[in-house]
């Protein structure tokens, strides 16, 4: 192992849609964690990984918290306490234009906890209309609250002050190599990734008429001998007749388009063609039953 080269592990957290899943998305220049306008949208730990020169920064984006009403829902809190004491540093993202907010608080309280470095990323500093007072006025309500080693203002929508964020997490960076390749985008399996990017335009397209009870099971995934076509088999599960129907649309024409831009999302990540062949089923209640939580794919660890 090269001991020039260094290395961070950095936690992402925050309350649900203040946009963490943007900002790794951001950093690493691809799409690795869905980003949805509904909150939980991220339901397991992502890791993306940036390395630039001598410098390997892994990523853990975790689910938003928020009070947990299901099975599923336990499982994402104990994914943000397990992630939260293991970074070198954590990531707290918030709006810079809301108040803080009663997850935050709890989250605070875990860094204090853990006695954990972190970073205040105040995000959409685009949508903010007297941006000068307004992040004076978000720097001061959150440095109340916390001894942050860092306020960097971003915006995962615009780009802007991500060059200061890096050179911030960089400063993180401990001596004895790195963990992973150089060219590693992330340490999620293929198939992973594939089922996520289903399931963020299942939440875009079917907006408010579905809620979060869709998975997404990626049953095979194979390249072809010429490796220019990817053969992709996946079901979308939904707890309700009435949300299968949705999900499929008059004569499929919503099971197409979630499958047509659900494509062109994944050519874009390997870079091959793509075929791919999606069927809707329903698992009544799945949120809520154990055994198909750990089919789908969630950790069987986190509901010990």
């Amino acid at each position: 192992m090269n001991n020039t080269k260094r290395s961070a592990f950095i936690t992402i957290v925050g309350i649900p849609n203040v946009g963490k899943s943007s900002i790794l998305n951001r950093i690493l220049g691809h799409k690795i964690a869905i980003v949805s306008s509904k909150p939980q949208t991220t339901r397991t730990r992502i890791t993306g990984i940036l390395t630039q020169g001598d410098d390997q920064l892994v990523f853990i984006d975790t689910p938003g918290l928020h009070k947990p009403k299901t099975e599923l829902g336990e499982y994402m809190v104990k994914a943000i306490n397990e992630s939260v004491p293991n970074g070198d540093v954590a990531v707290l993202v918030v709006d810079a234009k809301d108040e803080v907010k009663k997850g935050e608080l709890s989250l605070i309280e875990k860094l204090k906890k853990s006695d954990m470095p972190a970073i205040l990323a105040l995000n959409k500093i685009d949508t903010l209309k007297n941006k000068k007072e307004e992040l004076m006025d978000a720097i001061l309500r959150y440095s109340q609250l916390y001894d942050f080693d860092a306020v960097v203002p971003v915006s995962a929508e615009t780009g802007e002050g991500f060059d200061a964020l890096l050179d911030e997490l960089k400063k993180h960076c401990v001596e004895g190599g790195h963990f992973f390749d150089d060219d590693a985008l992330t340490d999620q399996p293929e198939k992973v990734i594939v089922s996520e990017i289903i399931r963020e335009k299942i939440l875009r397209l079917c907006d408010k008429e579905i809620p979060h009870g869709t998975a997404v099971v990626v049953e095979s995934l194979t390249e072809r001998e010429d490796r220019n076509i990817m053969d992709i088999e996946a079901t979308i599960y939904c707890e309700r007749e009435s949300h299968k129907g949705i999900i499929i649309g008059k004569n499929g024409a919503m099971l197409k388009k979630i499958s047509t831009y659900s494509r062109q999302d994944i050519e874009r990540f390997f870079g091959c063609k793509v075929n791919l062949q999606t069927w809707v089923k329903v698992k009544e209640d799945w949120r809520n039953r154990r055994a198909l939580l750990q089919n789908f794919g969630y950790d069987k660890k986190n509901f010990e």
